[in-house]
């Protein structure tokens, strides 16, 4: 059974179709980007996925069922923007989490927060924006999900902590799970990838392989995004 089933899925708000007949399937064990200019529904998409939206047409499945209670426990999401209580100290989020989510180890989050120098007593409001997209993510990848969804993980973090940041990605999400990465920063993070979804004005215009797409165009996946899109 495919881990998502997305079928003539579709969204619009005040009547501006912004996801169009979106028809995929995403497998267990893939790292697979989503990948698109700003604007042209990655975020939509992702938030279908993970019921945060209803769909205006088809529907999309989560282990062969509509996004439920159960969906929730197995999807672990990371949004494009923070959504962390500023009052909180790093080590009461994590407490939190660890109350809140069954799946939450937290021996693996305070051992990434000492990776990425982040301090557990460091109160939310007192760090920059790029600290607490570290943080939110340590939160993320340290459920064990089934799915990962993350959305723009690297666009707040300077170029040095990137790498460090897809190989916590890459060595901390469950055996058998899948993770979704929408960027439109795709050479950070093609060296990863598993397959590509392109999208464009709310339509999938490409799904592939990412080996056997850069195979066949004999090009990187960002140098063949750029010819399709015209960067």
């Amino acid at each position: 059974m495919e881990l998502v089933k997305c079928h003539n899925l579709g969204k619009e708000f005040d009547n501006k179709k912004v996801l169009k007949d979106v028809n995929l399937t995403i497998p267990k064990g893939k790292i697979i980007g989503l990948l698109g200019k700003n604007g042209m529904g990655k975020t939509t998409f992702l938030k279908l996925i993970n019921d945060l939206l209803i769909p205006t047409t088809g529907e999309v499945l989560i282990n062969g069922e509509k996004p439920n209670i159960n969906s929730k426990k197995v999807i672990s999401y990371l949004p494009e923007r923070t959504y962390l209580d500023k009052s909180m100290k790093v080590s009461q989020i994590i407490t939190f989490f660890d109350e809140f989510y069954d799946n939450f180890k937290k021996e693996k989050a305070i051992q990434l927060l000492k990776d990425l120098d982040l301090d557990v007593n460091l109160k939310v409001s007192k760090m920059s924006k790029g600290m607490q997209e570290k943080l939110q993510l340590i939160l993320v990848m340290s459920r064990e999900a089934e799915l990962y969804i993350l959305d723009e993980p690297l666009g707040g973090v300077d170029p040095a902590t990137r790498d460090y940041i897809l190989d916590t990605i890459l060595s901390n999400f469950s055996e058998g799970a899948s993770v979704i990465i929408s960027t439109h920063i795709i050479s950070d993070i093609e060296r990863i990838l598993d397959d590509v979804i392109f999208i464009d004005k709310g339509e999938i215009v490409l799904t592939a392989s990412a080996d056997e797409l850069r195979k066949k165009e004999k090009a990187s996946i960002d140098e063949i995004f750029r010819r399709c899109f015209k960067c």
